[in-house]
């Protein structure tokens, strides 16, 4: 286990921004453990999730990933969504933990990779937000040429459903939140 890294079962928060520093999406999390693919952490039914304007519970118990080895996505994933979400990636600009083991922190960068289980399938969202926010914000054009060709890749592997983004590496980490009984 990471030294930095809260004990399993902890409560702790994924605190993101926009590119401008100003306050996005706050979610309360329980840190599940870490694979090599980085480190979980699980949102069980109830949790909140909120922002400026928007609060919101989960509807279904979801786990994250903070990857090891990249900064430009989380990918979490759905059990049981009542509207058929299973995987929402949201590309994003350095996704890291902080020096304080129950904070990870990231830039939310708008484009958002979704698979669902109905006829929607997968999908890239908020391409509209991404144009708008990139003159809004002024993202550098390296950055929007990497996280642009960085969704399409992730959309492919979740399309191949190759691991991480495959039910075989998720779902024992979904089994491990729903085992700890932390419903509200």
């Amino acid at each position: 286990m990471n030294p930095n890294r809260p004990e399993p079962g902890t409560p702790m928060v994924m605190k993101w921004r926009k590119w401008d520093g100003s306050p996005h999406w706050v979610n309360d999390v329980v840190y599940l453990g870490a694979d090599g693919w980085g480190d979980w952490v699980g949102q069980p039914i109830g949790w909140r999730s909120h922002r400026p304007g928007a609060d919101f519970v989960a509807e279904s118990p979801n786990v994250t990933l903070v990857p090891r080895d990249h900064h430009d996505f989380a990918l979490t994933v759905h059990r049981g969504h009542p509207r058929d979400l299973r995987v929402y990636i949201d590309v994003a600009w350095d996704v890291r933990w902080t020096d304080d083991p129950r904070l990870s922190t990231a830039i939310d960068m708008d484009l958002d990779v979704v698979r669902r289980l109905n006829e929607q399938g997968t999908y890239v969202d908020d391409r509209d937000e991404w144009a708008e926010h990139s003159v809004r914000y002024g993202y550098p054009a390296e950055v929007m040429t990497r996280l642009e060709a960085r969704t399409l890749e992730l959309e492919q592997q979740v399309l191949a459903q190759v691991a991480p983004f495959d039910d075989a590496t998720v779902d024992p980490w979904l089994d491990r939140l729903i085992a700890l009984g932390l419903d509200r």
